[in-house]
């Protein structure tokens, strides 16, 4: 092999490596959801954030208090905004989409307020019609027993603040057991996570619990048309 040919050679690689290094940094930049490293499932790694495989197998992590930088880190996909949403229904309602992991605050004239949240795995996914029948600013925590069966670590009772993992607010729904709250681990949003509850981070369950009244119509669907 000539030096010439060396030399175009080594420069042809360092091309296609910045190139990549390019590419990474601009997926990176506009929120292209990515596999997330983890380590608890085969190949280290998980579905994107939002896909029907998207499921992180964590469990909760009581006395866990997050930093503004974690909450800084959602996915750009997942922060609350405005979108264009066509609904019959009327404004003031939500509406949550288990299997695209959005919460939406109809705003009427087309228009809603979207907000990214974490689902219940599999298995504990659910649909229906309720009511928001309680509100509660930094709510107390008692896991159900099917909870402490799978996380035998949990705390049988806890009290609202920072740590606990159902965040700064909680919107109680209907008669079940399930709620709309916050959470203090931000990353886990846009995954099914959780045991059928849907959490936010903890500045848009504060948005959210300041927006809607006790009495709130909840929809509960696997999926919405737009």
């Amino acid at each position: 092999m000539t030096s010439t040919f060396r030399i175009i050679a080594l420069a042809a690689v360092l091309q296609m490596g910045t190139m990549a290094l390019g590419s990474a940094a601009m997926a990176q930049s506009f929120g292209t959801r990515a596999p997330v490293p983890n380590a608890s499932v085969p190949g280290g790694t998980v579905p994107p954030r939002g896909t029907p495989g998207a499921t992180l197998d964590i469990g909760d992590q009581p006395g866990l208090v997050p930093t503004p930088e974690d909450e800084a880190q959602l996915d750009p996909a997942y922060r609350r905004q405005p979108v264009y949403f066509r609904t019959t229904e009327a404004p003031g309602t939500i509406i949550i989409s288990t299997s695209d992991r959005y919460l939406y605050l109809v705003e009427g004239n087309n228009r809603a307020l979207r907000y990214g949240i974490g689902v219940g795995r599999d298995g504990f996914q659910w649909q229906g019609l309720e009511k928001v029948t309680r509100k509660s600013e930094w709510p107390d925590w008692t896991p159900p027993a099917e909870m402490i069966q799978r996380q035998p670590y949990l705390p049988r009772f806890m009290a609202g603040g920072p740590g606990n993992p159902m965040g700064a607010r909680a919107l109680y729904l209907g008669g079940t057991v399930y709620r709309i709250h916050g959470t203090n681990q931000p990353d886990t949003i846009g995954y099914a996570i959780s045991s059928g509850c849907f959490r936010l981070v903890n500045s848009d369950v504060i948005d959210l619990y300041n927006r809607v009244p006790v009495g709130t119509k909840v929809i509960i669907r696997q999926a919405v048309t737009l």
